[in-house]
């Protein structure tokens, strides 16, 4: 039953990647790209941890935790390079 429940939530994240892939391309706004781009990196650790409670293994743990380390500096890039046009400030003039 447990098997079967985890594979119906491996299938509804699978949906919402697709969701968040097409408001990624299609977009109106940058933020909003970056909000879809975000949200793919929080569905693609959950369904690595989907993944490894079926295949009932701890060796992905790794990998989830790598993917949201980069998640989260990838999204405050996106969003410092939004709000300044820079995302490293190269100021000279001391």
């Amino acid at each position: 039953m447990f098997d079967t429940i985890l594979y119906v939530v491996m299938a509804v994240l699978s949906i919402s990647m697709v969701g968040f892939l097409y408001r990624l391309i299609k977009g109106p706004t940058v933020p909003d790209r970056v909000v879809a781009l975000d949200a793919i990196g929080v569905i693609l650790i959950s369904m690595i941890a989907v993944f490894s409670m079926i295949m009932r293994t701890s060796a992905f743990l790794d990998v989830i935790l790598l993917l949201g380390i980069l998640s989260f500096i990838g999204t405050a890039s996106f969003s410092k390079f939004l709000a300044k046009g820079v995302i490293f400030d190269r100021d000279r003039n001391h």
